[in-house]
């Protein structure tokens, strides 16, 4: 029996539109592509996702009740500013999950896993010394997720991505704590150090090292970021 020549299809995407929406939203969100106060329209977001008014205006409102925006008096929602007490509870929380997650993912990567690791490892590096915090808040992202969504437990990655978008938009500030030369961040990075504690399957000695990265950042922060002070707005 002669057999058919196969069509050659490639399987198409099913992820509904408005998912996709949603979902282009957090990562920019979670890699730092808005600032703190921000506002954000539908119109704008809309124009600049290709794609029309509705499914915009449903993400929207689906990153509002996770209190990650806020809405104003005349509807538009913003990216909510950030005071020193938000800042010092959400890194404090994030040691914690993000600690936590690292321990479980270090015992379940395997050799393409980290060579993804050090391919964003090399890449968060090489924005940093370009001064590209674009760049380098993209790849810290990339980095980072790399690790926790190998962690087997999705509720925790629930929780870490809600932390990443409420916290994600603050990390911009790295260009004034460090003066418009973030390559300073590099002193504070314990990103490389933390792959060879993966490969050796240490994960308490991996988990150290993220928690370390996570609050000595947080720290630079709480000392020479701009905050907002809500009795001076």
């Amino acid at each position: 029996m002669i057999s058919k020549p196969r069509a050659g299809l490639s399987a198409v995407d099913a992820t509904p539109l408005h998912e996709k929406v949603y979902l282009e939203i957090v990562r920019a969100l979670m890699s730092g592509r808005f600032s703190p106060g921000q506002k954000l329209t539908s119109r704008k977001l809309a124009k600049e996702l290709n794609t029309s008014d509705m499914p915009v205006r449903s993400a929207l409102l689906r990153l509002q009740s996770l209190r990650v925006l806020s809405v104003q008096p005349n509807g538009t929602m913003e990216v909510p500013q950030m005071t020193a007490e938000n800042l010092r509870q959400l890194m404090e929380t994030r040691q914690v999950i993000e600690g936590a997650a690292t321990e479980l993912a270090a015992t379940r990567m395997n050799g393409n896993h980290l060579r993804t690791l050090r391919r964003h490892c090399a890449e968060l590096t090489e924005a940093a010394r370009a001064g590209d915090i674009d760049a380098y808040l993209r790849k810290n992202f990339d980095y980072k997720f790399s690790i926790y969504r190998n962690c087997g437990n999705e509720p925790m990655i629930f929780l870490i991505e809600t932390l990443w978008m409420q916290v994600g938009p603050f990390l911009r500030n790295f260009v004034e704590v460090f003066e418009g030369d973030i390559s300073g961040i590099l002193e504070i990075d314990y990103h490389d150090e933390a792959i060879a504690a993966i490969e050796a399957k240490d994960g308490a000695r991996a988990r150290e090292l993220i928690v370390r990265d996570i609050r000595e950042g947080a720290e630079y922060l709480l000392e020479k970021a701009p905050f907002y002070d809500p009795e001076e707005a």
